[in-house]
């Protein structure tokens, strides 16, 4: 059961960062192709859904599952449990930073007036997109140490 839990806090987790960078080598250049023209449109596609609605479930799927997983291989090598709980702070981080810093921006993007907000609607794009590739790094990061702790967790003779 254990690694059940684990595996699925590595597929969400890579889910969500690939999320992640698809967002920034398709939803970015669509969003910011011919402001203020592409903002509208893009509002318009999101008229009837919000985006954010699948983060807002994957990821704490995600953090529950690491948090168990930390729970459940708690008795492991200190190694194991290192690794885990680095991927455990790292995809707390990653909300952190979704929470204080892309919902201000999304707000910005998607639902300030266009009128007199232009530069801020601009600045708010760049902002994003830079950031995104932050938040893509530290998810990758953060399977990568899942991914370290399970092969030591393999690497254990009495375990496999």
């Amino acid at each position: 059961m254990k690694k059940a839990i684990l595996f699925i806090s590595i597929i969400t987790a890579a889910g969500l960062t690939m999320v992640t960078v698809y967002n920034s080598l398709v939803d970015f250049k669509s969003w910011s192709g011919d402001v203020p023209s592409s903002i509208l449109v893009a509002r318009e596609y999101y008229r009837h859904i919000d985006p954010r609605n699948f983060f807002s479930v994957i990821a704490p799927i995600n953090q529950i599952a690491i948090l168990l997983t930390v729970i459940l291989f708690w008795r492991s090598s200190v190694h194991i449990r290192a690794n885990f709980i680095g991927s455990f702070i790292i995809y707390a981080g990653i909300g952190a930073l979704t929470i204080f810093y892309f919902i201000p921006r999304d707000i910005i993007i998607f639902a300030r007036p266009m009128e007199g907000n232009l530069e801020v609607i601009k600045t708010a794009l760049h902002q994003w997109q830079y950031m995104n590739w932050v938040r893509t790094a530290l998810g990758l990061a953060g399977i990568f140490f899942s991914l370290k702790g399970l092969d030591l967790y393999y690497k254990i003779p009495h375990n496999s």
